[in-house]
C-alpha cells in the first residue's frame, strides 16, 4: 500500500481536527455532572457513566493536538522562536485564561471547586491553581506545556530523522508513564493522599505522554499515517475492548455512579485515549487524502475558536441550566436536558 505523505496541510491538520473533537466532547462533562447531582435512577446513573467515558479522551486529544501542530508548524519552518510561541500563546491563550478566570470568580463565584475565597490570599491562589471553574484544572496543566514547549522543540530535534531514537523515546515515555500511573493509583486515587495530593493532576507530567507522542506523530509521519491508515480496524477493535474496560472498571465501584471514579490516570483510560487519538487521526487523514476540502475548512476554523470556547462554555451552560431553569426537569427528564443543554451551549 502506497501511502501518500503531503510537506504539509493546506488548512486543517491532526491537530485542528483532535482539538475540535475534544472541545466538542468536553462540554458534555459538566452538564453530565450537574444532571447527576439530582435524583437518577440507577440505570440512567449508568448510562451517564458510559456516556462520561465515552468522553473522557478530551485533555490527551487536546495536548496531542497542540503539540502535533506547534511542532509542524515550526519544524515547516525549520526554526523555534522561543519568543514568538510566547507572544503568540500570550495573546491566544493566556490573556483569555486570564480574563475568563476574573468572569467565574468575580460573576459565578458558585462554580469554583475544592474551596471558595474569602480573601485577597484566597482570590489570588484560586485564580491560578485551576480550582476557579470546574475545567480551569485542564488550564493550569495545558499552559505548563506551552512554556515548556522548548523542550519538546528540543525532543523533536534530538529524534528527527532517526527511527531508532524515536523507537527508544517511544517505549521509555510508555514505561515511566505507566510508572507514574501505578504511583497515583497507589498514593492518590482513594489512596493516602486523596485529598492534599490532588493537584498533581495539574502537573504536565500527568499527561506527558500525549506530548510526546504528538511529537512523535509529526517527525514521524510516514510510518504513523500508514500505521492508523492500515490498521483502522484493529484499532476500532482496541478502542472498543478499552472502552468496555474503562466501564466494566468504573461499574466495580457500584451505585451510585460517581465520576470521579473514572479519572484519566488509569492503564485503561490512557489506552482509551491513545485509541481514540489514533481514530480521529485516521479520520483527518482520509478527508486530506481525499481533498474533503469543505470540511477541512470547516474543522481548521473550528479549531482557531476552541480553546475560546473551551474556555467559556461552563459559563454558557450555566446560563442555559439556570436560565432556562433544567433543574426542575433533570430528574424527571434526564436526557433531554443533557440534550439540549449541550446544543444551546
Amino acid at each position: 500500500m502506497k501511502f501518500e505523505i503531503k510537506k504539509t496541510y493546506q488548512t486543517a491538520d491532526m491537530g485542528d481536527y483532535l482539538k475540535v473533537f475534544a472541545c466538542t466532547a468536553v462540554m458534555t462533562q459538566p452538564i453530565m455532572s450537574m444532571i447527576m447531582s439530582f435524583h437518577q435512577t440507577t440505570t440512567n446513573q449508568d448510562i451517564f457513566g458510559i456516556l462520561y467515558n465515552l468522553v473522557k479522551y478530551t485533555a490527551p486529544a487536546f495536548i496531542f493536538g497542540i503539540l502535533y501542530t506547534t511542532i509542524r508548524t515550526n519544524d515547516e519552518q525549520d526554526s523555534f522562536s522561543y519568543a514568538k510561541h510566547m507572544k503568540g500563546a500570550w495573546s491566544n491563550l493566556f490573556l483569555p485564561t486570564i480574563w475568563w478566570t476574573l468572569i467565574y470568580l468575580l460573576l459565578m463565584p458558585w462554580v469554583q471547586q475544592v474551596n471558595r475565597y474569602h480573601d485577597l490570599a484566597s482570590f489570588a491562589w484560586q485564580f491560578v491553581n485551576g480550582n476557579a471553574a470546574p475545567h480551569f484544572w485542564y488550564n493550569t496543566m495545558m499552559l505548563k506545556f506551552i512554556i515548556l514547549m522548548p523542550l519538546f522543540w528540543t525532543l523533536s530535534r534530538f529524534v528527527k530523522n532517526h527511527l531508532q531514537r524515536g523507537l527508544a523515546v517511544a517505549i521509555i515515555t510508555f514505561l515511566l508513564y505507566f510508572g507514574w500511573l501505578y504511583f497515583y493509583d497507589t498514593l492518590v486515587f482513594h489512596g493516602p493522599h486523596e485529598q492534599d495530593w490532588y493537584l498533581l493532576d495539574r502537573l504536565f507530567i500527568s499527561f506527558v505522554i500525549y506530548g510526546i507522542y504528538g511529537v512523535l506523530a509529526w517527525q514521524f509521519r510516514e510510518y504513523y499515517n500508514l500505521a492508523v491508515t492500515r490498521f483502522f480496524w484493529i484499532i476500532l477493535l482496541a478502542f472498543i475492548g478499552f472502552f468496555l474496560w474503562t466501564n466494566f472498571e468504573l461499574q466495580q465501584f457500584g451505585n451510585p455512579v460517581s465520576f470521579a471514579n473514572a479519572p484519566y490516570y488509569k492503564p485503561s483510560m490512557t489506552l482509551y485515549c491513545l485509541a481514540v487519538i489514533s481514530l480521529v487521526s485516521a479520520f483527518c487523514l482520509y478527508q486530506v487524502n481525499h481533498n474533503k476540502q469543505t470540511s477541512l475548512n470547516v474543522f481548521h476554523f473550528l479549531a482557531t475558536y476552541a480553546y475560546r470556547a473551551y474556555l467559556s462554555n461552563i459559563f454558557w451552560n450555566q446560563l442555559v441550566f439556570k436560565g432556562l431553569n433544567l433543574s426542575a426537569y433533570a430528574s424527571e427528564h434526564p436526557f433531554l436536558v443533557f440534550w439540549s443543554c449541550w446544543l444551546m451551549t
